[in-house]
């Protein structure tokens, strides 16, 4: 015979009770915080204080399986009678499945459909933290999956409904939800309904046939890749702000109150006069001067890597110190595979000027470094803040750069990614080097989403096909001679395309010193903008001054792998 019973646990002693005995046991009386009298036994805890037993509100039943083991059950109940009906089923079914009337992974379904729906939630955390992924990705499952409960009105397994999702969906439709966040919501429904017939908990999802939103028809947010010049504003821009903030001008407000002044805004042609009061005002703090020097050395840089290894920003602020293989044939960061979207892990390959720059940044921070080596390897290799969109933001505007263009696309930390496979697709780099380097399973994502056509030169690529004649054949003798084509030279490669003879880990160059410009800091303090460079002096830079590398590794060291999504 199965058994009913309410568990109690213990609690400290509230400050306000007054501790009593009664036919030979201890008791305390309190008045809680909503004026009620509460009595309860006293008891001694592990650590020998006096503490409260305190009994739960619902009943648990207790029940011998078909196996022969004793389980315990919550009712959820707090009527006896009621609880006593949730024993009596248990029982009931223990004996079918006895009788070969009910199969075992039936009876697990009928058990777990009685659970509080918070309860399956906090065992299916628990499988993703096993499974290794990041507390990012767990907690907005989390979220998720109890907003959809509340709101659809789920407390059991039973209550899920396909129906009251499609509603659900249906009317944040109406109320403008993306339907990219709408297939989002809609796939955290769907794994926990996987995960559910994994555990024996359903027997069916019954989220499999709930419709997806067409994303593709109703995009929300346009991404554009920032072009050569406008990186190098960006980076120019990034590396100063952090000092120039502390020499703006101040201007009157609408009054002539003193009270109403503020700081006038940043600018790209007057961030050098700014820079230089800045180090006038804060000639007697030197340390600080350093200190916000090396903040835009550190946010310059954070942006040059993201721009020339495609890494998300997430994955960029799991980079530890010990991250790094800066010495190695190919320079490359190792990319954990909890800390990477498609869950892999990867080998992230470094460009030679970028390495040497972390170099650099790595022996600097381990200079000013007081702890062990081991704990120095495991300090964050940036210090990458969770609101760098809107820095980015206060950069872009100061570089003169829009946040939108004219055909509605933003720039965002994301759009440096974009830029990543951008640059590689303009360079001449193959779709497949660039799928790799993007680390996407499927190449329409790298070509069609994360590669912007407006960069490239579309126009001049026309150049490049035959000239054709509508008044004589094409091999005439005079069409030949006046033309010139039976000496044809090589055609140009597409953008996308390697060329004949070239290798695809040959292409993936990006020869862009980007970031280059500095202010000349003398011991005076006095700061000047470099002046731009000619076309010629430019390239000639860029093909001696920068040493350039594949992206891509040969084939034995590359240690990038595909992500399936």
């Amino acid at each position: 015979m199965g058994s009913l019973r309410k568990k109690t646990s213990t609690k400290p002693v509230p400050t306000n009770a007054e501790l009593f005995e009664r036919k030979g046991e201890r008791f305390a009386r309190w008045v809680d915080g909503r004026g009620k009298k509460k009595t309860a036994k006293l008891t001694t805890g592990h650590d020998g204080s006096e503490r409260i037993v305190v009994e739960g509100g619902t009943y648990t039943a207790k029940y011998r399986a078909p196996d022969g083991t004793t389980h315990e059950v919550a009712t959820g109940c707090r009527d006896r009678g009621a609880a006593q009906a949730v024993l009596n089923e248990l029982e009931r079914r223990s004996e079918l499945v006895k009788a070969n009337v009910m199969t075992a992974g039936e009876s697990s379904i009928a058990d777990h459909a009685s659970t509080p729906l918070v309860n399956h939630f906090a065992s299916y955390r628990d499988h993703r933290i096993a499974k290794g992924l990041s507390e990012v990705r767990i907690a907005n499952t989390d979220s998720r999956l109890t907003r959809l409960a509340d709101e659809c009105g789920f407390r059991r397994l039973a209550d899920l409904s396909a129906d009251a999702i499609t509603g659900w969906l249906r009317q944040h439709l109406d109320a403008g939800m993306s339907p990219g966040t709408r297939n989002e919501y809609r796939q955290e429904l769907v794994g926990f309904g996987n995960w559910c017939i994994q555990t024996r908990r359903l027997s069916g999802n019954p989220f499999t046939d709930v419709p997806r939103a067409n994303a593709k028809a109703d995009r929300r947010r346009h991404r554009r890749a920032l072009t050569e010049p406008e990186i190098d504003r960006l980076l120019f821009v990034t590396r100063w702000r952090p000092l120039a903030e502390f020499g703006r001008q101040t201007v009157p407000g609408k009054s002539r109150k003193r009270s109403n002044w503020k700081a006038e805004p940043l600018t790209y042609d007057g961030l050098e006069a700014a820079v230089r009061l800045s180090r006038e005002r804060l000639a007697k703090n030197p340390d600080f001067i350093r200190k916000l020097e090396e903040r835009g050395r550190e946010r310059a840089l954070i942006y040059r890597t993201l721009i020339l290894t495609g890494l998300r920003r997430g994955e960029l602020a799991s980079l530890t110190m010990g991250s790094l293989e800066l010495d190695d044939a190919t320079p490359y960061a190792t990319l954990k595979a909890g800390d990477e979207k498609n869950r892999q892990g990867s080998g992230i390959p470094l460009r030679a000027d970028l390495a040497k720059e972390l170099r650099q940044w790595v022996a600097d921070r381990r200079n000013g470094f007081t702890g062990s080596p081991a704990a120095f390897s495991n300090e964050p290799l940036f210090s990458v803040p969770a609101s760098l969109v809107k820095v980015l933001n206060r950069d872009l505007d100061t570089a003169g750069i829009a946040k939108a263009d004219e055909r509605g696309r933003t720039v965002d930390v994301h759009s440096l990614r974009m830029t990543f496979a951008t640059l590689l697709s303009k360079g001449g780099v193959s779709p497949k080097v660039a799928q790799m380097a993007m680390r996407h399973s499927d190449i329409r994502l790298t070509m069609e989403t994360y590669t912007d056509p407006k960069l490239f030169d579309v126009a001049g690529a026309l150049d490049a096909l035959p000239a054709f004649s509508h008044t004589q054949p094409s091999d005439s003798p005079e069409v030949i001679r006046a033309t010139g084509t039976d000496s044809l030279s090589a055609p140009v490669s597409a953008p996308g395309t390697v060329q004949t003879g070239q290798t695809e880990s040959s292409a993936v160059i990006l020869t862009g010193n980007f970031g280059s410009r500095q202010f000349d800091q003398s011991t005076t303090g006095n700061t000047s903008k470099p002046k731009e460079k000619a076309p010629s002096e430019a390239n000639s830079d860029r093909a001696s001054g920068v040493e350039t590398m594949g992206l891509e590794p040969t084939t034995s060291a590359l240690r990038t792998q595909r992500s399936p999504s």
